[in-house]
């Protein structure tokens, strides 16, 4: 077999603390308090069985030694992924999570030929779809002993308070030129509102942006997570949330892309209510980088690893395996458009990197059954 071809599917890189533990005694179950989830579309599913393996057996199950709270926190298809980790019933988190990916993948919009669907066709099935997965299970999601479930929401002001033929384009212009000029300017256009698990606050906290925080229920989960997944222009946005604050909520990613949030701040006591002690962020991602918000993409100097990630081990598959996969990339929303009316060349190419990313979750699963001292890399 060539050499590329064994090359490790799995890279794991991690704040200085979290990087001393690693390298000191390796990655324990029990030392995981937090895991965030990004925004990214279909990035998303290739780490699906990454997430199997977590939370259908290494975090909770017969065999896991961890018996600690853990704060999951997402933002569009993460606030899916982890509202799906916290199912207990027919099959549970794996089930859930295998069920994701499947309606993710297969997922199509009435459309005229060579046209993309409407924003209202693709809120109207998304929504649909995740009232029939979470809505009706919002109770279960909300009962789990150990996971507390946070989604991130992203709140249109002034221009953007509603939805508008004109308002939103002109709107989301005016976002893109404040947030180049300063990450918190992007405040006078759009405000983070996160619905929060209301059984244990978020521990640590979020003075980095405007934020708002609502409590997370039954009633308002299923509109909290599709607004957490509604990209503008391609989704319609979802209005005066319940519990929430009135306005226009948008896809969590716009404040909150890659949740690039003050986990270092989660043991130092400033956070009521927060009394988990030194603990690591565990984060499944489709890039090293945590890119603050959608809008910083372009903004290279925005990529860089923080002191707020101190405690953060990322992990994330290797360019060498992600050159291995159909047309050399992972998948993203843009194969809508580049395979156009062929949605079952895109479902086959969809499939083959969901099977090609087993390889992460059998790297992860060596790494921490083993028990041995992890050579992660420094975030970059």
């Amino acid at each position: 077999m060539p050499a590329a071809a064994m090359a490790p599917a799995l890279r794991i890189h991690a704040g200085p603390r979290a990087l001393a533990q690693l390298r000191e005694r390796g990655l324990r179950a029990e030392d995981v308090r937090a895991m965030p989830a990004a925004a990214g579309g279909a990035k998303g599913i290739t780490l699906n069985p990454l997430d199997r393996f977590i939370f259908g057996q290494w975090l909770q199950g017969p065999a896991s030694t961890a018996r600690q709270t853990v704060h999951l926190l997402g933002a569009s298809i993460g606030a899916w992924r982890m509202a799906a980790a916290c199912l207990q019933q027919a099959g549970g988190a794996d089930a859930a999570l295998a069920q994701l990916a499947e309606d993710y993948i297969t997922q199509r919009y009435d459309h005229a030929p060579g046209k993309m669907p409407t924003a209202s066709t693709v809120s109207r099935a998304f929504g649909q779809k995740i009232d029939e997965r979470l809505g009706v299970r919002a109770a279960e999601v909300l009962s789990h002993p150990r996971f507390r479930l946070h989604v991130f929401t992203s709140r249109g002001r002034h221009v953007l308070a509603r939805q508008g033929r004109v308002r939103t384009p002109a709107g989301y212009l005016g976002a893109f030129i404040a947030n180049a000029a300063h990450r918190r300017a992007l405040g006078a256009f759009i405000d983070r509102v996160v619905f929060a698990d209301p059984r244990d606050p978020l521990p640590f906290g979020l003075a980095d942006f405007r934020t708002h925080r609502a409590a997370l229920t039954p009633t308002n989960l299923a509109p909290a997570i599709l607004a957490s997944c509604s990209i503008p222009f391609w989704l319609d946005a979802v209005h005066d949330i319940p519990s929430g604050p009135r306005g226009a909520y948008w896809d969590g990613g716009i404040t909150d892309y890659h949740l690039h949030l003050n986990y270092a701040a989660m043991d130092d006591g400033q956070v009521p209510g927060w009394g988990g002690g030194p603990g690591l962020v565990l984060y499944p991602h489709f890039q090293p980088h945590i890119v603050p918000g959608w809008l910083d993409k372009g903004l290279k100097r925005r990529h860089r690893a923080s002191p707020m990630l101190d405690n953060l081990v990322v992990l994330s598959p290797s360019p060498a395996w992600v050159a291995r996969l159909p047309n050399a990339k992972l998948p993203d929303r843009n194969d809508f458009k580049a395979y156009g009316d062929d949605d079952a060349g895109r479902v086959r190419d969809w499939r083959i990197a969901v099977a090609e990313s087993q390889r992460l979750a059998d790297e992860f699963a060596e790494v921490v059954t083993a028990g041995r001292p992890v050579q992660a890399l420094p975030l970059p």
